[in-house]
């Protein structure tokens, strides 16, 4: 009866989100006291859970996602992204537009949400492409999938820190795996844009000229600088995780120090102050509630509040005691690191929202993760890492991003199926199956 309740919540919380719009921190939260009740819990155990699980879910990374979302604002809102546009498009040739927007995206992807990314990106892309003479249909799906591919696998991106700090999973890891893993899966998603997806025409139409997008860049800080925010926290948290599995013997000058800003919440906070930089003058409306970390504030609410359910609900699920009998019997069916992938898949899938599925599916596999047998670090990035290549699969008339990606590019649905829909599989399938043989060397 356990595993039929888990199943009913999955699906509840699917029909709560998808069918009747009802906001996932909500949903989440509603179907984990159900769950609890229907389950036998204990009230006071219950009630233990729900403070546990939501306190101790944001008390791990709550600032990590919101100093993530104010370093996305104002690359956004200075420019700095057309600056990094311009440095990458010198680097792969003016003429190669899909590859240049699928890399754009990928960084971009990073510190800002897919869809703002989609929406920051969209005209300089359309005015490329208008220039180079290609199809908009190719750099569209190309942009689309570099977007999703960081979205889904590398922090500080909210979702997959959500999902890290649901599982106890060290960051540092989690971004030195999933910088690879994406990496890959953006390369294959490159060539599906430019080898299928760029033989529909669409004709780019850009909605800024060239003229305006110049002096966007003329005015935006240097792409060194606008890149400062993103690649010196990643680097920080990166070398602490090194410094921490070389253990004790590991003797290097200023070591305390070292761990210390490569601490998630120390190396995003340091972050911040480097893209409060970013503006030629840092203006005190843009630190008001209404400037720009005001507006990346109300931005971060809603991923926290969902955060904080997903891990009442996960903490719920572990109190009830499914967890250890459930473990067992998904054990037997030996299949490994696929099995939060295709968690995380059918939620995607059902509800339309990477994060959620992120977060509902890292909130299931935590109370099972010692009986299925990942205990070692490495295991347990594996894990986030095969939660978020679930979480890409697939996008649909259900998600925001979808349409945002078509409407914008005066794309129909029916192509954005034959596009993007299947784009976001493909970029799926090749990140499981990237994690699949990490997993066979790493343990």
């Amino acid at each position: 009866m356990a595993v039929i309740y888990l199943l009913l919540s999955v699906v509840l919380i699917i029909i709560m989100t998808n069918n009747f719009k009802i906001h996932p921190f909500i949903a989440l939260f509603i179907v984990a006291l159900i769950y609890g009740l229907v389950s036998g819990m204990d009230f006071d155990l219950l009630v233990q859970s729900i403070n546990d699980g939501f306190g101790g879910t944001l008390g791990k990374i709550g600032l990590i996602i919101i100093f993530g979302v104010i370093i996305g604002a104002f690359l956004e809102n200075t420019g700095g992204a057309y600056a990094i546009a311009e440095k990458v498009l010198k680097l792969v040739g003016k003429k190669r537009v899909p590859t240049a927007m699928g890399i754009l995206g990928y960084f971009v992807s990073i510190p800002v949400f897919a869809d703002s990314g989609f929406i920051l990106l969209s005209p300089l892309n359309k005015s490329l492409s208008k220039k180079a003479g290609i199809t908009l249909a190719g750099s569209t799906i190309a942009l689309g999938l570099g977007l999703t591919a960081t979205h889904t696998l590398v922090p500080p991106t909210p979702g997959p820190i959500a999902a890290a700090g649901i599982l106890g999973a060290d960051l540092g890891l989690v971004i030195l795996l999933g910088l690879p893993v994406s990496a890959v899966a953006l390369v294959i998603g490159i060539l599906y844009a430019t080898k299928y997806a760029a033989r529909t025409y669409i004709d780019p139409n850009p909605d800024v000229t060239e003229i305006e997008v110049e002096e966007k860049i003329k005015n935006a800080p240097s792409a060194l600088k606008s890149s400062l925010p993103v690649i010196l926290p990643i680097f920080l948290i990166i070398l602490r995780s090194i410094i921490i599995a070389q253990g004790e013997n590991f003797i290097i000058p200023m070591k305390s120090i070292l761990l210390f800003i490569g601490e998630p919440v120390i190396a995003l906070l340091l972050g911040m102050f480097l893209a409060l930089t970013l503006p030629k003058k840092l203006k005190k409306d843009m630190l008001s509630t209404d400037g720009w970390i005001g507006k990346a504030l109300k931005d971060s609410a809603t991923i926290l509040l969902i955060t904080g359910a997903g891990g009442v609900f996960g903490k719920v699920l572990q109190n009830s005691g499914i967890a250890t009998m459930l473990g067992e019997t998904l054990g037997d069916l030996n299949i490994g690191i696929w099995l939060p992938f295709l968690l995380a898949a059918a939620i995607k899938t059902a509800q339309g929202s990477s994060t959620v599925a992120l977060i509902t599916a890292a909130s299931i596999m935590m109370p099972m993760m010692g009986s299925l047998g990942f205990e070692s670090e490495i295991q347990k990035t594996l894990v986030v890492l095969s939660i978020g290549a679930g979480s890409a699969v697939v996008s649909h008339a259900n998600d925001s991003f979808f349409w945002v990606m078509t409407q914008m590019s005066g794309m129909d649905v029916k192509s954005g199926y034959k596009l993007f829909t299947l784009g976001t599989f493909v970029l799926g399938l090749t990140a499981i199956t990237t994690i699949f043989i990490i997993s066979l060397f790493l343990h």
